[in-house]
């Protein structure tokens, strides 16, 4: 690394990055790769929601509602917010579409990346995950979700556009660069 990155990785520090995008887009893998780079903590806020609850975001909304979820993510959202040791957060695909949570982020100054990812390559890992999405249960309703949440995901602080070919080294290295 040199010089210059070093900088830039230190400057990066001062602020938290949250990843947001559609389902399938890689927040997970991305936010993992950058804290593994920033050597710092790393937060899926789906698996925190399952720790915490004892069941998956996919089991609260079938069981009770999308409503209901969303209630729980905003608090766990904002647990996570408040313990400051994770550098890096990846959100589930609907929390950036929650104003509540666009707030609690931007009152923390974290840095808010957008993972634009086309959506048949979403689809096709939605698709092919062994991962139950009740918003997501055909492509007919995954496309509709899709086109229906890109305008809350263009409010992000920055927008990468992620190309079949890009790796996730790079990816990761592009948001270290833009921020």
């Amino acid at each position: 690394m040199s010089a210059d990155e070093g900088v830039r990785v230190s400057s990066m520090m001062t602020r938290r990055i949250v990843i947001l995008g559609f389902m399938g887009c890689g927040k997970t893998t991305i936010g993992r790769q950058l804290a593994r780079e920033l050597e710092s903590d790393f937060v899926d806020l789906d698996s925190f929601i399952t720790h915490r609850e004892g069941r998956s975001p996919a089991e609260i909304i079938s069981q009770e509602s999308e409503s209901a979820f969303r209630e729980v993510e905003t608090l766990a959202l904002r647990d996570v917010l408040q313990d400051k040791t994770a550098k890096v957060i990846a959100l589930g695909g609907g929390t950036w579409t929650m104003p509540a949570n666009r707030t609690l982020i931007a009152l923390h100054d974290c840095a808010s990346v957008w993972l634009d990812v086309p959506f048949e390559v979403c689809w096709e890992r939605i698709a092919s995950a062994d991962t139950e999405r009740p918003l997501a249960p055909d492509r007919d309703a995954a496309l509709a979700k899709y086109n229906s949440r890109c305008g809350d995901y263009a409010l992000a602080e920055r927008a990468i556009t992620i190309g079949i070919s890009d790796t996730v080294e790079t990816i990761a290295a592009q948001i270290l660069r833009d921020f």
